[in-house]
C-alpha cells in the first residue's frame, strides 16, 4: 500500500517525530528503526481514516489562497465553517491539503 506522508506534520506526527529523534539520539533507537516507525504510522493512519472515519463534513469559506503541484491542493481558507450533523465550528483561518486517492492504489 503506497501513502503520503501528510500526517507526520499533525500533532500526533510532529510528537512522534521528535520522540524518535530523541530516542535516536540517546541511542535507545537505531536511525532504520525510526523510519520503519514513521512508515508504518504513515500506512497505519491512511488505513485508519479509510475504514473507521465515517462521518462527513462541510466546508464554508473565503478562499484565500490555492495551490496545485504534484497531484495535491493546496486550499486557504479564511472564516471557515465546519458542519456535520452534530456540531459547527467556526476557524479563523485553514489549510486544507488534499490529495488523489486514486495515486495510493497504483
Amino acid at each position: 500500500m503506497a501513502t503520503f506522508e501528510l500526517y507526520r506534520r499533525s500533532s500526533i506526527g510532529m510528537c512522534l517525530t521528535e520522540t524518535l529523534d530523541e530516542m535516536v539520539s540517546n541511542g535507545t533507537l537505531s536511525p532504520d528503526l525510526a523510519i520503519q516507525v514513521l512508515v508504518q504510522f504513515d500506512k497505519s493512519m491512511t488505513e485508519a481514516l479509510e475504514t473507521q472515519v465515517k462521518s462527513k463534513v462541510t466546508v464554508k469559506g473565503h478562499l484565500h489562497t490555492y495551490r496545485f503541484c504534484d497531484n495535491v491542493w493546496t486550499f486557504i481558507l479564511q472564516d471557515a465553517t465546519f458542519k456535520n450533523e452534530e456540531r459547527q465550528d467556526q476557524v479563523g483561518r485553514v489549510k486544507i491539503v488534499a490529495c488523489d486517492s486514486k495515486l495510493l492504489t497504483q
